[in-house]
């Protein structure tokens, strides 16, 4: 039984113009209660950029910030001398730590650039800055992009906690389970069914420790797949 379903269209919504935004859980203007994170997944930001626009320079401290890109690319550049163009299938993670300035603009001068925008808390405070970037080729129905120590090919953190891509194609099932204290799939394109729902893009559920779901895709399906330990 999945005891937390977030709907695609009741996420909150920004428009700025130059910037469309649909927040997972609560951010900046959009505040629900009932929405406020997962575990240590404090922000998924769907975002899509206009050509040529983008987030000026802004700080950040104490937070694993994580990029992945879904169409076009993004310029990064940061007070830590980082300067990296993040391209779809690239996977970038800083940690702002102590405290960090950075700028993220879609490096496209003609088209959007479309990321989802993920905030993890660390397990410990006042690390010093980092940055790491890698592409990530799937490698089965899941595969590891970030996880605390960099195993299995993935970029770290600071935190115990995974994040994984997920892939079926049209009408592959897949038993999903955790071992952690919660799961969190996030569906990035594509529908399943689980527990006799339909899901589509934008839409996410979470899995506790002892439940297993099984995954239906009814068309190709891309997923962020998170597991998060006990929040203290």
């Amino acid at each position: 039984m999945m005891k937390y379903i977030r709907k695609s269209e009741e996420r909150g919504n920004a428009n700025h113009g130059w910037l469309h935004s649909q927040h997972s859980f609560s951010f900046a203007n959009y505040y629900d209660p009932q929405h406020m994170g997962i575990s240590v997944l404090r922000v998924i930001n769907d975002d899509s950029v206009a050509a040529g626009c983008g987030f000026g320079t802004h700080g950040h401290r104490d937070m694993e910030i994580i990029s992945y890109v879904t169409q076009g690319a993004l310029k990064h550049k940061d007070s830590e001398g980082n300067q990296h163009v993040v391209s779809v299938g690239e996977i970038q993670r800083m940690s702002a730590g102590t405290g960090v300035m950075h700028s993220e603009y879609n490096a496209s001068k003609t088209e959007d650039v479309k990321f989802f925008q993920i905030w993890i808390r660390p397990n410990k405070l006042g690390i010093k800055p980092g940055y790491e970037q890698k592409r990530i080729p799937q490698n089965g129905i899941i595969t590891p992009l970030v996880n605390a120590t960099g195993k299995n090919g993935a970029i770290s953190m600071q935190q115990e906690a995974s994040l994984s891509r997920l892939v079926l194609s049209e009408n592959q099932q897949f038993e999903l389970t955790t071992t952690f204290h919660v799961g969190y799939l996030h569906l990035v394109k594509g529908e399943i069914m689980v527990g006799g729902k339909r899901l589509v893009a934008g839409d996410a559920f979470t899995l506790d420790q002892s439940e297993s779901s099984a995954l239906m895709a009814t068309s190709a399906v891309e997923a962020l797949w998170f597991e998060l330990p006990v929040q203290h």
